[in-house]
């Protein structure tokens, strides 16, 4: 794994965390592929193209005042043009009702390809661990 594509591929998923915290659609639409795929905590089960990623992303903003986003542990592999990464996440700030959350933590994959000579998020997916005798998701786990 050559260090200038981890610090590429570091700098594209950075640049959705400063989205994030900026509340900014368009430099959040730079780090995705147009046909991104995710999977995120919320349904339905999955997000196709850039459009419904947005949109997502849109309904965080609609919700909080403030953002931030907060990643940890990311490890990359890195092979040709196609990249993958898990970390744990935790999107946190003031709701727009006043309340501040500390957010909970999440297990984040990225899948990513290099497309025309830069590094897409392809695919991501968020997830919090279930118990299975209750079916609650266990939202109160720290890495």
């Amino acid at each position: 794994m050559s260090a200038t594509e981890e610090t590429a591929i570091r700098g594209q998923i950075e640049k959705v965390i400063d989205g994030l915290r900026a509340k900014d659609l368009d430099a959040l639409r730079e780090p995705y592929a147009s046909d991104v795929v995710s999977f995120d905590v919320e349904p339905p089960l999955q997000h196709v193209g850039i459009e419904a990623k947005l949109a997502n992303w849109a309904r965080v903003f609609q919700v909080f005042e403030t953002v931030d986003y907060e990643l940890r542990e990311l490890t990359l592999a890195i092979g040709g043009d196609v990249a993958f990464g898990h970390a744990f996440g935790r999107l946190s700030g003031t709701m727009k009702n006043g309340v501040t959350t500390a957010g909970m933590w999440v297990r984040v994959t990225y899948g990513l390809r290099r497309i025309d000579g830069t590094w897409r998020i392809a695919h991501d997916q968020v997830s919090v661990p279930l118990d299975i005798l209750s079916g609650n998701g266990m939202v109160d786990l720290e890495p």
